[in-house]
């Protein structure tokens, strides 16, 4: 039998905050190794998520620019054609530089990678079993969960991958739909909206809440539907979806909205109406994990420990915001405990970006947050229409929010509805938030 090989960390998922967690890990001088299941390193967010969005969020902006734009700036173009294959070849480009950066950062920082699929054999092991049915155990003196998160597909709204379509498969669709529905309203919804809206498809986003992305400040969410609404997306609000199905070459979809139904007929329905956390196969409760009955997150304390004293966990797969830069912080943070250093997360001053166009930018509390917590306030806006930038560009949609502590000028959030935004996280941090 062959001897088992031993870590001080063993990480489970090579997304933003498994290889950001590997890397530190090893500068602490700890032997680590981090398992992947995917073939290429970097989690969702690099292969399938953030990073493949981004792409074709620049592309479309570029061929919605040249059709609709260049002529006031006197650019004169007699013809403009979407190749979406070489759209879309440049999109897998930017990913597999990308992912190919992370192998070469875990490398270079002497981690150990190991591909396959890996389960909880202890609270101080993992087996790893690899595609042609083999496996391996090893052991860690911590194991570091970070495994992401998965769509979430609801009753009457399971994923075909062709016509009913997670955010996934609306990033690698082969044609422009006619006419595209999405479930959800959030970032996901929006961003991904914006891609086909720019290269010619009519987009329907439905939500069932009175507004849009839920987690902006009100006055921000209010002012990015205005824009959004006069650039060609329809919004159905406070509209439920009772379900779906497939039809010939397209889907029916049938609404609920103020007790009346109705029918919707689109080309494809991309269903983004949340994630949830991907523990599948991790046999947590095998070696006492607990989790959250409700959101299936897992619960861990201040240092990222769950209730076993060996096994930590972070990013999507606990409480909080599921953004790429989150799980990075608290990856670093929770090695940082495991090597007996002082890490923690600022949750007050995590930043959040939508690349919609306008884009949207938000750090520390809304306004509807501060006055739930009976703060004080000020606030302050200002157009970017009264800018001479922003006219420059050709852009005058868009304002910038300060909200401050009245009595003492702290600063509790920023929110930009905007072009080209600056990220007003470090002055956040520099100042404290308050909490009650």
């Amino acid at each position: 039998m062959a001897e088992i090989e031993r870590y001080d960390v063993i990480i489970v998922g090579a997304g933003p905050g498994g290889y950001v967690a590997a890397v530190r890990a090893a500068q602490l001088g700890l032997k680590t190794a981090c398992i992947e299941k995917m073939p290429r390193l970097g989690g969702v967010c690099l292969n399938v998520g953030c990073i493949p969005s981004k792409a074709l969020l620049d592309s479309s902006e570029y061929y919605h620019l040249a059709r609709e734009h260049f002529a006031e700036h006197g650019i004169r173009i007699s013809t403009v054609s979407l190749d979406l294959a070489a759209m879309m070849a440049r999109k897998e480009q930017v990913v597999h530089e990308l992912t190919e950066n992370v192998r070469k950062l875990l490398d270079g920082n002497r981690v150990a990678v190991i591909n396959g699929v890996a389960r909880l054999a202890g609270p101080d092991r993992v087996e790893v079993r690899d595609g042609s049915g083999g496996s391996l155990i090893i052991e860690g003196k911590a194991i570091l969960l970070a495994t992401g998160s998965e769509p979430v597909a609801p009753p009457g709204l399971a994923f075909d991958g062709e016509r009913i379509v997670s955010s996934t498969d609306a990033l690698s669709l082969r044609e422009v739909p006619q006419h595209l529905g999405i479930v959800g309203g959030g970032y996901i919804g929006l961003e991904v909206g914006s891609v086909w809206l720019r290269l010619g498809a009519r987009v329907t986003i439905i939500e069932m809440l009175p507004q849009i992305a839920a987690l902006l400040d009100g006055q921000v969410a209010r002012g990015l539907e205005r824009i959004l609404t006069r650039q060609g997306l329809t919004f159905r609000l406070r509209t439920k979806v009772r379900g779906a199905e497939v039809a010939g070459h397209g889907v029916h979809v049938t609404l609920e909205s103020e007790g009346r139904e109705e029918a919707l007929e689109c080309d494809h329905l991309l269903v983004a109406v949340g994630r949830r956390p991907l523990t599948r196969g991790l046999d947590l409760e095998e070696v006492g994990v607990k989790t959250d009955l409700r959101t299936g997150q897992v619960l861990v304390d201040e240092q990222y420990r769950t209730s076993v004293s060996t096994i930590y966990a972070v990013g999507d797969l606990i409480a909080g915001p599921m953004l790429a830069h989150k799980a990075s912080a608290e990856g670093i943070a929770a090695v940082e405990c495991i090597a007996g250093l002082p890490g923690e997360v600022n949750y007050d001053a995590i930043p959040a970006v939508i690349y919609t166009w306008p884009e949207v930018a938000t750090v520390g509390l809304t306004e509807e947050q501060v006055k739930e917590r009976g703060i004080p306030y000020c606030v302050g806006t200002y157009p970017f229409s009264g800018a001479g930038r922003a006219r420059c560009m050709g852009e005058k949609d868009g304002f910038v929010k300060v909200i401050v502590q009245s009595k003492t000028d702290r600063l509790l959030g920023v929110h930009i509805l905007g072009p080209r935004l600056q990220e007003a996280a470090l002055a956040a941090r520099k100042c404290a938030i308050y909490s009650s």
